[in-house]
């Protein structure tokens, strides 16, 4: 079998998706192509939808806030939405792409891919097996307005929401979010701490802002530092916000407790060593944090779909949160002096959020790819 999988840089999660779908089909042999679909349309496409959206949630929060409630509103009351006819314009792109490369399905961890999808199914051009892949615990604005084969939903609970927004049930498998399977499989939490030099003595706060070094990680750093004793050291992924990581590393040089990590493509290794996570609550993130079994509180969501996102592991008791980086920090003292409370949380991350995933999609469409060309 031969895949294409197109994601978009608008946040790291999509492509974290996208990569864990890409190690699931190479393991059980089939070909796999992760990419950026945006640049079918050139490398500067790509680079202007992303930097715009980076900058915008970043810089202006609120305003992005304001768009996904615009959005809410635009999807019930309009037949196709700005971003359907927008993402029209890669058809020919796409076409052209698969015209050269043809493949047997077509993964989408993004929502852009899958309305220029719809838009070629209703101009009747080919398309082999499609299949959707939500990344966050809600119905985003205009999933409805698409039209693939299939929808990966991450939870069950979540059906009945997006069928009311007008997904056929009969489309949606509810197998969950698929993160790479180190996140299930981590290393021992001892020998992780010394691989990457962190005292096994102490217990570890493990910071997140995600790829775009969001949820206020400067107040929050401060926080939890002053209110952990020289028992607790601190590890801050800054994602690629070089703003906000030398801020932190003006801040807190010379603080041996503290540690300022960028980007890092080891984060499996840095979800062994921790003894609680703090991060804002992407769908990503915060499903990678519970398929590795780690005490959660969500910090501050970029507002939209990860308040959402906090919505829905708070009412399953999978994280805890509060609305202040004092708070947020108080809150983790008493996690961590609570074992009985935070082996709640993981059996209740267990018992909600599937690891397996990623096999369980691929599996999915080894039966069910046909010919197409």
């Amino acid at each position: 079998m031969k895949a294409l999988i197109l994601s978009c840089n608008t946040g790291g999660g999509h492509n974290a998706a996208g990569a864990a779908l890409k190690e699931m089909l190479e393991e059980r042999g089939h070909e796999a192509i992760l990419l950026d679909y945006l640049t079918l349309a050139g490398k500067w496409t790509s680079s202007l939808v992303g930097d715009l959206y980076i900058d915008v949630v970043k810089k202006a929060p609120r305003v992005f806030g304001a768009a996904y409630k615009l959005g809410m509103f635009v999807s019930r009351m309009a037949k196709k939405s700005p971003v359907y006819y927008v993402n029209t314009l890669m058809a020919k792109y796409l076409n052209r792409y698969l015209k050269e490369h043809p493949v047997d399905v077509i993964f989408m961890p993004h929502l852009y891919p899958s309305e220029t999808i719809s838009y070629m199914k209703k101009k009747g051009m080919p398309l082999p097996l499609t299949v959707a892949v939500m990344t966050d615990y809600t119905c985003i604005p205009f999933w409805e307005e698409t039209c693939c084969d299939y929808y990966i939903v991450p939870h069950p609970e979540l059906i009945e929401e997006c069928a009311r927004r007008g997904i056929p049930k009969e489309k949606m498998i509810p197998f969950g979010i698929p993160v790479r399977k180190c996140f299930r499989n981590l290393m021992d939490q001892e020998e992780a701490k010394e691989k990457l030099g962190f005292s096994p003595e102490k217990k570890l706060h493990l910071l997140i802002g995600g790829s775009m070094g969001a949820g206020n990680l400067e107040k929050l750093t401060r926080e939890v530092r002053k209110r952990n004793g020289e028992d607790s050291v601190l590890a801050v992924i800054c994602g690629n916000n070089e703003k906000v990581r030398e801020q932190l590393e003006k801040r807190f040089e010379g603080d041996s407790s503290v540690s300022i990590i960028g980007y890092t493509d080891q984060m499996p290794l840095y979800m062994a060593v921790a003894d609680l996570v703090y991060t804002k609550p992407g769908g990503l993130t915060s499903t990678e944090t519970a398929v590795a079994g780690k005490p959660l509180i969500h910090t501050f969501p970029i507002p939209g779909c990860e308040t959402e996102n906090r919505k829905f592991f708070a009412s399953h008791g999978m994280c805890m949160y509060a609305h202040s980086p004092s708070a947020l920090a108080k809150t983790g003292v008493k996690l961590l002096q609570a074992p009985d409370i935070q082996e709640k949380m993981k059996k209740a991350q267990h018992r909600h959020i599937r690891g397996e995933a990623a096999e369980d999609i691929i599996r999915f469409a080894e039966r069910h790819i046909r010919p197409w060309k």
